[in-house]
Protein backbone atom coordinates (compact mmCIF):
# COMPACT_ATOMS: atom_id res chain seq x y z
CA UNK A 1 0.00 0.00 0.00
CA UNK A 2 1.32 3.43 -0.93
CA UNK A 3 1.68 6.04 1.79
CA UNK A 4 1.15 8.90 -0.69
CA UNK A 5 -0.62 8.71 -4.04
CA UNK A 6 0.50 11.42 -6.42
CA UNK A 7 0.20 12.74 -9.92
CA UNK A 8 3.44 12.62 -11.85
CA UNK A 9 3.83 14.87 -14.87
CA UNK A 10 7.43 15.52 -15.92
CA UNK A 11 8.86 13.73 -12.89
CA UNK A 12 7.62 11.63 -9.97
CA UNK A 13 5.75 13.29 -7.12
CA UNK A 14 4.66 16.50 -8.83
CA UNK A 15 1.30 16.71 -7.03
CA UNK A 16 0.12 14.61 -4.05
CA UNK A 17 -3.51 13.45 -4.34
CA UNK A 18 -4.04 11.41 -1.15
CA UNK A 19 -2.16 10.03 1.83
CA UNK A 20 -2.42 7.26 4.40
CA UNK A 21 -2.08 8.14 8.08
CA UNK A 22 -2.69 5.69 10.93
CA UNK A 23 -4.59 3.29 8.66
CA UNK A 24 -6.88 5.95 7.23
CA UNK A 25 -6.88 7.41 3.71
CA UNK A 26 -7.10 11.21 3.42
CA UNK A 27 -7.89 12.90 0.12
CA UNK A 28 -5.93 16.10 -0.43
CA UNK A 29 -8.03 19.19 -1.12
CA UNK A 30 -5.30 21.83 -1.34
CA UNK A 31 -1.53 22.18 -1.51
CA UNK A 32 -0.68 25.02 0.87
CA UNK A 33 3.07 25.11 0.18
CA UNK A 34 5.72 23.22 -1.72
CA UNK A 35 9.50 23.29 -1.64
CA UNK A 36 12.48 21.42 -2.93
CA UNK A 37 15.78 20.60 -1.27
CA UNK A 38 18.76 18.48 -2.25
CA UNK A 39 17.27 15.08 -3.07
CA UNK A 40 13.86 15.82 -1.59
CA UNK A 41 10.47 17.39 -2.24
CA UNK A 42 8.22 18.80 0.45
CA UNK A 43 4.54 19.66 0.57
CA UNK A 44 2.24 21.16 3.17
CA UNK A 45 -1.28 19.99 2.37
CA UNK A 46 -4.84 20.32 3.64
CA UNK A 47 -7.23 17.39 3.34
CA UNK A 48 -10.93 17.43 2.52
CA UNK A 49 -11.81 16.99 6.22
CA UNK A 50 -9.65 20.00 7.20
CA UNK A 51 -6.61 18.11 8.55
CA UNK A 52 -3.15 19.34 7.59
CA UNK A 53 0.01 17.35 6.93
CA UNK A 54 3.59 17.85 5.90
CA UNK A 55 4.77 15.38 3.27
CA UNK A 56 8.44 14.80 2.50
CA UNK A 57 9.58 12.66 -0.41
CA UNK A 58 13.19 11.43 -0.29
CA UNK A 59 14.19 10.89 -3.91
CA UNK A 60 17.27 8.71 -3.32
CA UNK A 61 15.55 6.22 -1.01
CA UNK A 62 12.15 6.56 -2.79
CA UNK A 63 10.53 7.03 0.60
CA UNK A 64 7.68 9.23 1.86
CA UNK A 65 7.43 10.71 5.38
CA UNK A 66 4.06 11.99 6.60
CA UNK A 67 3.62 14.23 9.64
CA UNK A 68 0.40 15.85 10.87
CA UNK A 69 0.64 19.58 11.54
CA UNK A 70 -1.58 22.15 13.18
CA UNK A 71 -2.28 25.34 11.29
Amino acid sequence: MKIVECLSDLEYADRPLSLMWQGRRYEIAEILARWRGPGEKGFRVKTIDGSAFELMYQEFSDDWHVQPIYI
